[in-house]
């Protein structure tokens, strides 16, 4: 005999629209069952996922940094991980590397539109987090 589970009416599929919180999902594109890799919150998540990724993000949002000024932002991040962050950032969309004419070769990060874009969520994430921690307390 198989087992049977009662349900609420919010089976996969059976909710309309009307039961979605818009403020929560506007768009018919937030409205699933699993993470997608196409839901806007997923972006985002992947977008400032990692550790030290929110630091260099908010490094870069004041404006282009050498990797040497990056490492003097950040003491206390290795050169192996601000590579790896600064490779992901750039390969996401988010930040830009330039080459700069000269000698010995330096490097430029800037933040693309679309890693400028993360601003409100960084700003957002750190509202939220001072107010978790005022609840614990």
């Amino acid at each position: 005999m198989a087992h049977q589970t009662e349900t609420d009416g919010a089976d996969r599929g059976t909710r309309d629209a009307e039961t979605w919180d818009e403020e929560l999902v506007p768009t018919p594109a937030g409205r699933t069952y699993r993470p997608e890799p196409d839901c806007p919150v997923e972006i985002a998540l992947d977008a400032v996922a990692g550790r030290w990724t929110t630091l260099v993000l908010r490094e870069l949002a004041g404006g282009p940094h050498s990797f040497g000024a990056l490492r003097a932002g950040l003491p206390e991040i290795s050169p192996k991980v601000l590579t790896e962050r600064l490779a992901a950032l750039r390969d996401r969309g988010l930040v830009l590397q330039e080459r700069l004419p000269g000698f010995p070769v330096r490097t430029r990060y800037t933040l693309t539109p679309a890693g400028r874009a993360l601003r409100p969520l960084l700003v957002e994430l750190y509202r939220t987090g001072a107010e978790l921690t005022r609840l614990r307390d």
